[in-house]
């Protein structure tokens, strides 16, 4: 007659709990455990990708900067002066045509966008001037321009040489 290490522990639990182990299956307290485990990732994910207003318009801002940087360079590679304009629904680039501001139509880059959510937006420069305008100069006075929502606020620095940092 074999004995096998399984015999021996189907003997040994038969003792302590009264019956032998069944060989397949899990037990109710390892079915418990996996549940509870899925559970807490499963509401760790439920709030890591919940809403978050800060983030969110850090992300524009962001897309902001770039957009800025992008209009700058094309004012100074076109020879034409391109403003920024903001409303709490839209922003878009313009530029002078027939003696007045117009929207950019030929760039699809600089198009009017439309903000996620309504955004406020105060433009802040050293010369006082309460626009973003660019133009043929390589060097321009620095500014801020600070985009607020509810609970939420993200400042573009721009430093006057072409570089735009989000804060």
């Amino acid at each position: 007659m074999r004995i096998s290490a399984r015999r021996i522990c189907d003997a040994l639990n038969a003792r302590r709990f009264g019956r032998p182990r069944a060989s397949g299956g899990f037990t109710l307290i390892e079915m418990l455990v996996v549940i509870v485990i899925a559970g807490i990732v499963i509401s760790l994910l439920t709030i890591s990708s919940g809403s978050n207003p800060q983030r969110e318009l850090r992300f524009e801002a962001e897309r902001l900067a770039q957009l800025l940087a992008l209009a700058r360079e094309e004012a100074q590679v076109r020879g034409i002066a391109i403003r920024f304009d903001s409303t709490e629904r839209v922003y878009r680039f313009l530029t002078v045509q027939d003696r007045e501001w117009q929207p950019m139509r030929d760039d699809p880059d600089l198009r009017e966008r439309a903000w996620e959510e309504p955004t406020r937006v105060y433009v802040e420069r050293r010369d006082g001037r309460d626009a973003v305008e660019f133009g043929r100069d390589a060097v321009e006075p620095p500014f801020t321009v600070r985009l607020a929502r509810d609970d939420a606020e993200v400042v573009i620095a721009a430093n006057g040489l072409g570089a735009f940092v989000v804060r």
